[in-house]
């Protein structure tokens, strides 16, 4: 389902002939868009009518059967990816951000640090780089977030502009997930919503940088969140991390990248 990014439940077909999710479309076109039409995540055709929802009843018996046999299955990432070691970078963090002695969390204070103004490090929003760097290959690692009521995680080009208001989208040097106000987003222009049957706790992070594929999962859940694909990277790309703010005092909570269980 290009809404939820998961098997299709209780799939039905609009008349452009993609398929969705019930519930996933049902939600997504609860109203039209900004521009007054209701658009398909797929191939982008807008009706100024709702589109009628037809059960798609081969489809829903054809997943049946495949998960019946077995072929549906998840797979762990980091069983046949490479995990790799994630550090925080202080330079590059914003004067309110928190890192610990071994810049492996990250939490957002209350007050502004007084830290020089580095020409690498944000101003404005409260976001850290990783100190590692890739530029081929795969690489794989995971953020643990659970307890947070915002965050925001992903990859970013070496060339992102780090003052001033920073744009998450691909087309900005960012491919990022996030959750904000109880609902989990997609960087992109307009934020995709996502809608996962269980609460994240720990995000598990790939790269393909060939195949230009960044991909986030689940990894408690063991199911995946959402995934970019068709990138085309040209330069270094940094783990990128944001706390989120901590406005109401509800949100203290430190992102962790932790270690990954290779054994499970």
């Amino acid at each position: 389902c290009s809404v939820c990014s998961e098997l299709l439940r209780d799939p039905v077909s609009i008349p452009c002939g993609h398929s969705y999710c019930r519930q996933c479309i049902s939600t997504y076109w609860v109203q039209p868009g900004p521009e007054g039409d209701y658009v398909c995540l797929q191939c982008s055709k807008r009706s100024r009518d709702r589109p009628v929802l037809c059960t798609n009843t081969a489809l829903a018996r054809l997943l049946q059967g495949l998960q019946q046999a077995g072929f549906i299955l998840y797979v762990n990432p980091h069983v046949f990816l490479s995990t790799v070691d994630v550090t925080l970078d202080p330079d590059t963090a914003h004067p309110k951000l928190i890192l610990s002695e071994d810049r492996k969390q990250v939490r957002c204070g209350d007050a502004w640090q007084d830290l020089p103004d580095n020409p690498e490090r944000f101003d404005i929003s409260v976001c850290v780089v990783g100190k590692e760097s890739f530029s081929s290959g795969r690489f794989y690692y995971e953020v643990q977030v659970k307890g947070k009521t915002g965050w925001c995680l992903g990859v970013a080009k070496k060339s992102i502009n780090l003052k001033g208001t920073i744009y998450l989208n691909p087309e900005d040097g960012y491919w990022t997930v996030m959750l904000r106000n109880g609902q989990y987003w997609a960087g992109a222009v307009p934020t995709v919503p996502i809608f996962l049957r269980e609460e994240v706790q720990k995000v598990g992070v790939f790269v393909d940088y060939e195949e230009g594929r960044v991909s986030f999962y689940n990894v408690e859940a063991r199911s995946h969140i959402h995934s970019f694909t068709g990138c085309t990277f040209t330069e270094k790309l940094y783990p990128f991390f944001s706390p989120g703010n901590n406005y109401t005092g509800q949100n203290t909570t430190p992102l962790v990248i932790t270690p990954v269980d290779v054994t499970d």
